[in-house]
């Protein structure tokens, strides 16, 4: 970090920034100032290098605008900081030509007095790639010329300009230039890298802290974020570095006049002691989400903020698909408790959310306790599992049973004596409530995600308030109707119609279970769901036997009821049989030419084809997610959709989250999300190889909504 006089580099810094910036004075008007101050040819000498010495057509030609400082002097990165001007350059090029954006090197800090500016001293290269169009003919020679500005500051600062061009030949393959080989490979070292590591934020009132899944950060020293935006941060205040074992956190401080941004863009730089050059320089380019207030870790305002969130969620996930199937048994409940006293309906409202809390509260306890223990897993985590799959195609298929009228226990117990019909009553809210959470847990209502999201960065005991007032939301709606006589009065009275809507709503409960069974052959073979299937036909039997012994003699009774209890039995034991089978199968079928051709995800591959600036969309996804199918079967398969991506040449891979894969979990979670549907477009990098950050799409999709998306990067 270099220091200079304040007074004349900010003041100065200033007025040309308020001049220049306005586009006040000409060209013209800009050297005359510079040459009444200082000859610019003193203190910065400019040229435009090509790597190759020549053109090749189709392919992007590698320049570079080098800049040889005097010392003493610098210039300015594309953020200047808090007094300076970029360089800027303004192409004058063959119609078969066009230049992408420089690629701006890590920048140095420069400080006069409590004034912080970003920029470069001694030598530095600006890179641009140059594209080329496979018109042009070999034999002939091409001018490139630009007209270059820039601000030189010492203890002054002096605005300069000059006019560069470059001719080269038009060839059939890339000649590298000898003796620019190195000069372009060591410019190449100081670019920032894409951020490998997951990378999240945290905001309050005033600070940003940025962490860094890095690895053993205890090996770097110089570390220093750069904010690519100016007016971010403060740039003169200290950056509050913690380098642990686990990672790297960054506390900056908010320019509290400014709007925080929604996205932190930045370099962060570094020296890494445990390079095979101990010491070696680094750079890594940050594009996150700031997360705020929700994400403002510890503090009351984003718990506060994070148990808002996870309300809306919980309560518009009565409206996710996950949940329809359920919403008929609610149904079925509310028009039978249609006249019950006030008291009992409101009692069993409360068994209903309490069956929802109790089983969000295991949920929850089951995954914070399993992530503690390093596990990578996330929201919907147990219907990974297929044992857990299993067991509630069973659950569905005994409630489908139940409401068909194959079966009834409720009805037989409630002649014991109304205090048993009314505690059996409740005890089938509950496990209402409880069932309704199961089958919920595939989903991520708009806002929820964002919750789940701060849950799982939180200590316990805060993720599972937040997770628990998701299910405090699932459960609203159902508890204002319990408690509120106006709706209560809006219920229809009880009718035989009711039977027969009963029957009906059956099938929705029928169509989950084979949603569920679709679920488990994503997640096991062919043995598993012949086994699952064995087990359908054993709650059956038993269902049929239930029934058809229960008005017999006492003997025939005992005897139903035992038998009935065995193979209930034995179909919870072959679960233990499907849950050791479990190897995903790979189906393969002709593919279809007017849908998306889809390709498994690897993170290796995406990289890749990032490396070769191919666009990527990337779909994270799991079999048992609803919400994930729907978008695949409407927006995704839209035709259109499918023939813009073959037409931008966009490389679709998905990312299959039906079984536990940390991998996956990890970009999720580097993503801000903790669960699925996430979609990601990797746009095409710029010509100069430069790669952009992902775009998130929303987790409802609609062709237009990936249409625009694709189509604007």
């Amino acid at each position: 970090m270099r220091e200079h006089s304040f007074w004349s580099h900010w003041l100065f810094g200033f007025f040309a920034r308020l001049v220049l910036g306005s586009g006040v004075l000409t060209a013209g008007s800009v050297i005359a100032l510079s040459q009444d101050i200082v000859s610019p040819s003193n203190h910065v000498m400019v040229t435009l290098i090509g790597e190759t010495t020549n053109v090749v057509p189709g392919r992007p030609f590698q320049v570079a605008l080098r800049q040889q400082i005097k010392p003493g002097w610098h210039t300015y990165w594309s953020n200047p900081g808090e007094s300076g001007l970029p360089t800027t350059i303004s192409w004058s090029l063959p119609k078969e030509f066009a230049a992408t954006p420089v690629s701006w090197p890590t920048p140095e800090r420069f400080k006069a007095g409590p004034v912080v500016s970003y920029g470069y001293e001694g030598e530095v290269l600006l890179p641009i790639a140059i594209d080329v169009l496979s018109a042009m003919r070999p034999g002939s020679v091409v001018t490139l010329s630009a007209h270059v500005g820039w601000l030189a500051c010492s203890d002054i600062c002096v605005p300069e300009e000059a006019d560069v061009s470059l001719s080269v030949p038009v060839g059939d393959t890339p000649r590298l230039d000898p003796l620019l080989t190195d000069v372009f490979a060591a410019a190449r070292a100081k670019l920032p890298i894409t951020n490998p590591f997951p990378t999240t934020t945290t905001s309050s009132s005033d600070q940003i802290v940025l962490q860094i899944a890095i690895g053993d950060a205890t090996r770097l020293t110089g570390i220093t974020f750069f904010p690519q935006d100016p007016d971010v941060i403060d740039d003169d205040a200290a950056q509050s570095i913690t380098a642990g074992s686990d990672g790297l956190s960054i506390a900056l401080r908010r320019n509290e006049s400014k709007t925080l941004p929604a996205v932190l863009k930045g370099v962060l730089a570094y020296r890494d002691l445990a390079t095979q050059a101990a010491g070696a320089p680094g750079a890594i380019l940050i594009s996150v989400p700031v997360h705020s207030p929700l994400a403002a870790n510890g503090t009351g305002l984003g718990l506060a903020a994070a148990i808002v969130f996870a309300l809306i969620g919980g309560m518009v996930l009565n409206l996710m698909p996950c949940v329809l199937p359920v919403l008929s048994i609610k149904v079925i409940a509310l028009l039978e408790h249609a006249e019950l006293t006030p008291n009992q309906m409101r009692l069993q409202g409360l068994a209903y959310s309490a069956g929802v809390l109790v089983s969000f509260a295991v949920a929850g306890g089951a995954l914070v306790g399993l992530r503690a223990a390093g596990a990578g897993i996330g929201w919907g985590f147990q219907l990974q599992s297929p044992l857990f799959v299993g067991f509630m195609i069973y659950v569905l298929f005994a409630v489908g049973l139940n409401l068909s009228g194959v079966f009834s226990i409720g009805n037989r117990l409630a002649s014991a004596g109304s205090h048993l019909s009314q505690r059996s009553g409740y005890s089938a809210a509950f496990i209402t409530g409880a069932l309704a959470t199961m089958v919920a847990t595939p989903c991520t209502a708009p806002f929820m995600a964002t919750a789940v999201g701060y849950a799982l960065t939180q200590p316990w005991y805060k993720s599972l308030v937040v997770l628990e007032a998701i299910g405090f939301g699932l459960a609203l709606p159902y508890l204002l109707v319990t408690f509120s006589p106006t709706a209560r009065r809006l219920l229809p009275k009880p009718g035989r119609w009711m039977v027969q809507l009963k029957e009906m709503l059956a099938f929705p409960v029928y169509g989950t279970a084979v949603w569920l069974m679709y679920v488990l052959s994503q997640l096991a073979d062919a043995y598993a769901i012949t086994v699952t299937l064995s087990g359908l036909v054993l709650i059956g039997f038993a269902a049929w036997l239930y029934n058809v012994t229960w008005f017999g003699e006492d003997k025939w009774r005992r005897w139903g009821v035992g038998f009935s209890t065995l193979a209930v039995a034995a179909a919870v034991g072959l679960l233990l049989l499907v849950e050791d089978s479990g190897q995903l199968q790979n189906l393969s079928s002709e593919p279809d030419k007017n849908a998306i051709e889809w390709h498994s995800f690897d993170p290796e591959k995406l990289e890749a084809l990032r490396a070769k600036g191919n666009p990527v969309f990337v779909d994270f996804t799991a079999a048992w997610c609803i919400t994930c199918k729907v978008n695949e079967r409407i927006a995704l398969a839209d035709a259109t959709v499918a023939n813009a991506f073959r037409s931008a040449g966009i490389v679709a891979m998905k990312a299959d989250w039906t079984r536990q894969d940390p991998g996956i979990t990890k970009v999720l979670e580097a993503s801000g999300h903790a669960g699925v549907p996430l979609y990601l477009f990797y746009p095409p990098a710029t010509a100069n190889g430069d790669k952009r950050p992902p775009v998130v799409l929303p987790q409802i999709l609609t062709s237009t909504a990936v249409l625009r998306d694709i189509g604007n990067n």
